[in-house]
């Protein structure tokens, strides 16, 4: 559902319909956080004069803290990598393990892909959530392709 690494931020489940953005937390770990929530926490910036920045660099603006968004295993997605073509994929785990990174989504073809391998601003929308199951998803990848 939620990275080991995430269980320190607020979280809470995803919507069905929810669109969703890959997003570096201050964890470090890249999770799924609401592009809704995102442009609430960061605001447009205007172009900023030397003054302010000296200014903000001492005194930094306080950024509203975001939700991670947990996806439980099963559920169906679209995400949009590079080139902006919309892939289905269903979001999986890849390992029982404690304290590892082991959520990924998993591509129509059988491909997984660990969610910390995307990249930061990865578009993703949460289709179905009716096929998410109560007990956990594992897929076990052989230790060559884990990190």
């Amino acid at each position: 559902m939620c990275d080991y690494s995430l269980m320190a931020v607020n979280n809470r489940l995803a919507r069905e319909g929810e669109e969703l953005v890959t997003y570096r937390f201050p964890t470090g770990s890249l999770g799924l956080a609401s592009s809704e929530d995102l442009k609430r926490a960061r605001p447009e910036r205007v172009k900023k004069t030397f003054w302010n920045t000296l200014k903000d660099f001492f005194d930094p603006p306080q950024e509203e803290a975001v939700c991670a968004v947990c996806i439980p295993p099963g559920a169906r997605l679209r995400v949009e990598l590079r080139g902006g073509v919309p892939q289905t994929a269903s979001f999986t785990q890849i390992s029982a393990a404690v304290n590892s990174y082991r959520d990924a989504i998993c591509f129509e073809d059988g491909r997984p892909v660990l969610l910390q391998d995307l990249r930061e601003g990865v578009r993703v929308t949460v289709l179905d959530l009716s096929g998410a199951s109560e007990r956990e998803t594992v897929i076990e990848l052989p230790l060559t392709a884990r990190r």
